[in-house]
């Protein structure tokens, strides 16, 4: 019987605002260039008052947010839970993932008071970026938000490696792992960030228990989770963590474990600009891949090519004519 949604997210909620800066703006309000920083409320609302929104490009956003609309984009079937507030931006977070085509348990009628996480998105014209990140709301995400029938209705569940961070974060991945292994979904967990595995490693076992179906990491992660300091060595102990993994190895391609055999996966040479948020592309098409007849092999060659893609550009996600045309190039 198959199922009504190929890949089922858990993640944060942030709109993105990207937006040009130049370095004096920067220095002016004492940001530190080319970093993610997380900032409060009035750190961050000085900050946009001082920049001109009307030239700033909105999207919604927070990393598994992101693979799920890739999913999305290639033709596949895709639900995010995740939570906003009862404002501006979380009404428009609604509406950008309805756009998107993807479901959700967003509710006009249901949103809490409070303030919808953003994240200040500062782009340099030597290509830098740098981020400041107001979580608002989405940093109390917890099992409420999920949906269980619609996750016992997914192929894959994806869970985002950056709720590990709060107790009830942790509580709701924890959680909807065991709904899917109850109900026989997959279960498939990226890192997010190597700060996630230096300093959550311990709960972040916690998540992955005896194994996840399939996981997704870089080099550094792959490292760091394993306590080991090569790449071979990283990915023998990995098969403990994980039935089948992704090591994305940027400009170097990536390196697919399929159960069996080790798949390594071609890079293609571009002029990158902006490298942010290829990882979560790879990621959402990659899972659309697997979800919708394509070998691992070619599954990791359609990632490879729209990860490509996306660094050539700013912003995380290509245009719908542009995973088109990626798709097309696989067949």
């Amino acid at each position: 019987m198959s199922k009504k949604y190929n890949v089922f997210g858990i993640g944060n909620a942030l709109v993105d605002i990207v937006t040009e800066v130049d370095d004096k703006f920067l220095e002016s309000h004492n940001i530190e260039k080319g970093l993610m920083t997380l900032v409060d409320e009035d750190n961050q609302t000085r900050i946009s008052n001082a920049i001109n929104m009307n030239n700033s490009n909105k999207q919604c956003g927070g990393s598994a947010a992101n693979s799920i609309i890739a999913v999305s984009q290639f033709g596949g079937s895709s639900y995010y839970s995740c939570k906003v507030a009862n404002d501006e931006f979380g009404h428009f977070y609604m509406q950008d993932l309805n756009a998107n085509r993807v479901e959700s348990n967003l509710n006009e009628d249901d949103l809490e008071a409070g303030i919808t996480g953003k994240c200040l998105v500062m782009t340099t014209d030597d290509a830098s970026r740098t981020m400041n990140t107001f979580l608002g709301i989405t940093s109390t995400y917890s099992r409420a938000e999920i949906k269980e029938d619609a996750l016992r209705d997914s192929e894959y569940l994806y869970i985002e490696g950056y709720l590990v961070t709060s107790e009830n974060g942790l509580d709701a991945m924890k959680h909807a792992k065991k709904l899917a292994e109850d109900n026989g979904v997959k279960t498939a967990l990226t890192f997010s960030d190597p700060s996630m595995v230096k300093y959550f490693k311990e709960q972040m076992e916690s998540v992955v228990g005896a194994s996840v179906d399939l996981l997704f990491c870089n080099e550094e992660e792959a490292m760091l989770f394993t306590d080991k300091d090569n790449l071979q060595e990283a990915r023998e102990e990995l098969k403990k963590a994980a039935k089948r993994f992704v090591i994305t190895q940027g400009e170097n391609g990536a390196m697919i474990f399929d159960g069996d055999t080790f798949i390594d996966i071609e890079p293609y040479n571009v002029h990158a600009i902006d490298t942010n948020g290829a990882g979560d592309l790879f990621a959402g098409a990659f899972l659309y891949g697997i979800t919708n007849g394509h070998s691992f092999a070619d599954s990791g060659k359609l990632a490879s090519l729209a990860s490509s893609k996306v660094v050539t550009q700013f912003g995380p996600r290509l245009e719908w004519q542009q995973a088109k045309e990626v798709l097309n190039n696989l067949h």
